[in-house]
């Protein structure tokens, strides 16, 4: 008697993320043991995110993580999750010029094993993000809250709430998406805004602070965990009243994709 083959997962790619029929599902990790079990609860991508300084090394803010810690910590993820998407951090100052970017994003990709680099800033990347893309290297963009630049903002600010400042984000999507990026990364906007966001680019879009009007949602592990002792407005603890880990991220999942998360009170007006 034949038996029925054993279907074989295969890696996600970023085309599985642009076809995507419901939100996407983001999470930051920085280990191989976090990896593998986000990957088992159906996240659907893993961000090395330069969070990690805050989360793990106890960093004020993301500012001292350098290339070598995301290269490590992004190897580790991939150990612990091999056919899962993985987006890693540009740390601060390794993408100032095309030249150091791609030498940089080379490293994340061919020695740490990320699919796709994630970089922070407007409109003034477009170059490097046009030359990344034509490496073949797939990018990520961050608008709104950018960490790297908390000390000049002087702290954790909501973004885009001026008429003028939201259109600037606006604009600045619409040109990193020409010049090639992959999908969006946006914090700490308001609600519509997020919303406008995502209508005006054809790439997806992912909130963090940016309301449920978006196409996926991300948060920082630690915070999902409950792990945070000041956290965020945006941010819920899935943990709370579940038996495990693993349960914590499936809610997690599941709030997303049917879009409980965010509530309205959860963002920014």
């Amino acid at each position: 008697m034949k038996h029925p083959e054993t279907p074989v997962s295969r890696p996600k790619t970023i085309p599985d993320l642009w076809q995507a029929q419901q939100p996407i599902v983001m999470l930051t990790a920085y280990d191989a043991s976090f990896a593998r079990m986000a990957d088992a609860a159906g996240v659907d991508v893993l961000l090395v995110g330069d969070s990690l300084g805050m989360v793990v090394q106890g960093q004020r803010d993301t500012l001292a993580v350098t290339l070598d810690d995301m290269v490590y910590h992004t190897q580790l993820v991939r150990r612990g999750a091999p056919q899962a998407l993985i987006v890693a951090d540009m740390p601060f100052l390794t993408d100032n010029t095309i030249e150091s970017t791609l030498h940089h994003a080379g490293r994340l990709i061919q020695e740490a094993g990320a699919d796709m680099v994630k970089i922070e800033g407007g409109a003034v990347k477009a170059p490097i993000i046009r030359a990344l893309t034509d490496a073949g290297i797939p990018v990520c963009v961050h608008l709104g809250l950018l960490p790297q630049r908390v000390r000049q903002l002087g702290g954790y600010r909501v973004q885009g709430r001026g008429a003028e400042d939201a259109s600037r984000i606006i604009h600045d999507a619409e040109l990193l998406a020409d010049a090639g990026a992959a999908l969006m990364v946006v914090e700490c906007v308001p609600n519509g805004l997020g919303t406008r966001i995502a209508q005006s680019v054809a790439v997806p879009v992912i909130g963090i602070g940016a309301g449920a009007g978006v196409d996926g949602q991300v948060l920082v592990m630690h915070d999902l965990l409950g792990m945070n002792p000041h956290p965020a407005r945006f941010v819920r603890d899935f943990l709370r009243g579940r038996g495990s880990i693993l349960q914590a991220m499936q809610a997690y999942g599941e709030a997303v994709r049917n879009r409980s998360f965010p509530a309205e009170h959860e963002g920014f007006v």
